[in-house]
């Protein structure tokens, strides 16, 4: 079971990290010259992607509002059809785009949108692949900051994981370039977290994913929210669909999506560490204990164990070494628990992780997809 290019590409995430915070800090003023050039007052920032790679938006425009005033994650697939509904032609624009392979057409089409609509355009481009069209397209262009990510975190696997987690953490070390060097010991936690997951967590999370549910619901918080939509789609996409997967925050959950919780359900609670918002998220968990007895139930959290008395949790995941409340970097480590739940899932379900579409439905880079000008 513990073979393949998925189980290899979940497992080498806190490589990656260790290895992209190098290559940063090595082309440090490269990149901070650029981001003073054209991050401005007036700049509209926008991340965007297509699936997976529009989820880093998601999770990064909560924690990115405290650099980047302007920052908001719009997807491609939305740009492509709404493109000038959703851009303002008359401000200087940053378009950060994530891509895996750089080779949906959403995310070349997305690009050149931007560059016909608006009248002043920098891009940053965050990607895996040094021969897609977009690390292609960057060549010998001054408005283009090509971001290369290391050549492992183009994931072979159909199910993006290193991929997405090192291009989120990238996006972050870029908000924070010009003091990068105060944060290697953050990013060095957040790896050792990832790596306690694995050790610490790992076979217990496979026993889990191979119970039979039907459905799975993530919730979380904030950034977490973001990393909770990642993490529904890992279990979703990985079992074929198999398992019906729903995201949410704690507090929207109890309006009409709490609907979907069953017998047949598991229910991963992402949480936070910030007494603040536990607050609310300890007690959506205790009314849903309370509803729903047979529900299986993971509880993520980081650093401290949550006061939940009386409430029966399958498993309760801790990271050692914090982060401290609303930590930065700290949203990263989360996402390992969807993605092994996903990986040992769709074994459960008979199905071969790095090819989990029996349908043919969904492919590794996205296909029938006509960009009309």
């Amino acid at each position: 079971m513990k073979t393949g290019f998925t189980f290899k590409e979940i497992h080498q995430q806190p490589a990656m990290w260790r290895k992209e915070l190098e290559a940063l800090l090595a082309k440090k003023a490269e990149v901070s010259a650029f981001m003073h050039k054209y991050l401005t007052p007036e700049t509209d920032i926008v991340l965007t992607g297509a699936g997976t790679s529009a989820f880093i938006g998601d999770a990064l425009q909560p924690v990115m509002r405290g650099m980047w005033r302007n920052v908001r994650s719009v997807a491609t697939t939305d740009l492509i059809t709404h493109a000038e509904y959703l851009l303002d032609k008359e401000r200087p624009l940053l378009l950060i785009s994530f891509a895996r392979s750089g080779n949906s057409p959403e995310s070349v089409g997305a690009v050149n949108l931007a560059n016909k609509i608006c009248k002043n355009v920098a891009h940053v481009y965050i990607t895996c692949n040094k021969n897609g069209k977009l690390a292609l397209q960057a060549e010998g262009k001054d408005n283009i900051l090509l971001l290369l990510l290391p050549e492992e975190t183009d994931d072979k696997s159909l199910a993006m994981t290193s991929s997405f987690s090192t291009m989120l953490l990238t996006c972050q070390m870029l908000g924070h370039i010009d003091c990068l060097e105060q944060d290697v010991e953050k990013i060095e936690k957040v790896a050792k977290n990832a790596e306690a997951v694995i050790a610490n967590y790992e076979e217990k999370l496979r026993e889990i994913a191979e119970r039979p549910f039907e459905r799975g619901v993530f919730l979380g918080s904030g950034a977490l929210k973001g990393i909770a939509e990642e993490c529904h789609l890992k279990l979703q996409e990985l079992t074929d669909g198999a398992v019906v997967c729903k995201f949410d925050s704690f507090l929207g959950f109890r309006h009409g999506p709490k609907a979907v919780v069953n017998d047949k359900s598991i229910i991963v609670y992402l949480m936070v560490d910030d007494e603040k918002v536990q607050r609310y998220e300890r007690d959506l968990v205790r009314q849903v204990d309370a509803n729903n007895k047979p529900v299986a139930q993971v509880i993520v959290i980081a650093g401290k164990k949550p006061a939940l008395e009386g409430v029966k949790a399958d498993l309760i995941v801790q990271m050692p070494y914090g982060p401290e409340e609303n930590d930065f970097y700290g949203i990263v480590a989360y996402v390992l628990v969807g993605q092994l739940l996903g990986f040992y899932a769709s074994h459960a379900h008979g199905l071969n992780p790095d090819a989990p579409s029996v349908s043919g439905n969904i492919h590794r880079v996205v296909e029938g997809v006509t960009i009309y000008e």
